[in-house]
């Protein structure tokens, strides 16, 4: 049996199709799902993509929050179901109030585009069980609103109870400015997680980052996908 894995498209969203892919790769069967449709469609997992959704108007993610897609989306992230929001999808779960926080702009005012080294912090989750906590991986980065902030109180239970997931680290080190670091995190239960960097972009030799230290084959953004299936498989 095939894990089915829907992947959300709003208006300006950029990195459907790549992430689609990923999940094809990663052994599922990835089903597309449009803004404007409350049907899920029977899937296992949602992947919220990359882009510019709704062209960022108003505040990143903030209108895409209300479409129809996501009410179904927190109705099923509150059964349990596996969420990953990726760069403007972190946004988009920020402002659903999936995720604790919001992603602001860069410290720098600049958009920043280069391979990431991240941390990982949390293998507990629907989708990182495939990773070993405290290895290093390399995930290509590209955002202009990066920037993740968050109360005093609200990074202490998030640091306190283990819900961040990944750090920006090596050498060259925190990309746009995030509090302590922070590339990632999870909400209590562990079945939704948002990150900046692109893991649909790491997922095949020869087509993810340039081979390293860090990754010899440039496919460390697979895992996730693969963590989450084996999440909704057992």
């Amino acid at each position: 049996m095939s894990a089915k894995v829907g992947v959300v498209t709003f208006p300006g969203t950029l990195d459907d199709q790549d992430a689609r892919r990923a999940v094809r790769l990663a052994g599922a069967t990835p089903v597309q799902l449009w803004h404007q449709d409350a049907d899920l469609h029977e899937v296992d997992a949602i992947v919220l993509a990359g882009g510019f959704s709704y062209g960022d108007y108003l505040r990143c993610g903030a209108i895409a929050r209300f479409a129809p897609v996501m009410e179904s989306i927190v109705e099923a992230a509150g059964r349990g179901m596996p969420v990953l929001g990726i760069c403007n999808g972190f946004q988009v779960l920020t402002e659903a109030h999936l995720l604790d926080g919001a992603l602001m702009r860069n410290e720098h005012k600049k958009f920043i585009c280069r391979d990431q080294v991240l941390r990982v912090e949390n293998n507990h989750t629907a989708w990182t069980s495939e990773f070993i906590e405290g290895e290093e991986i390399l995930i290509p980065l590209k955002n202009g609103e990066g920037n993740f902030r968050a109360d005093p109180h609200t990074v202490e239970r998030l640091e306190g109870e283990g819900q961040v997931v990944f750090r920006y680290a090596g050498p060259l080190g925190n990309p746009n400015g995030s509090l302590n670091d922070i590339a990632g995190i999870t909400n209590a239960k562990g079945n939704v997680v948002g990150l900046m960097p692109h893991p649909e972009h790491a997922v095949e030799p020869g087509f993810g980052p340039t081979p390293g230290s860090h990754n010899r084959a440039g496919t460390d953004g697979l895992k996730f996908f693969t963590s989450a299936i084996n999440a909704v498989l057992v």
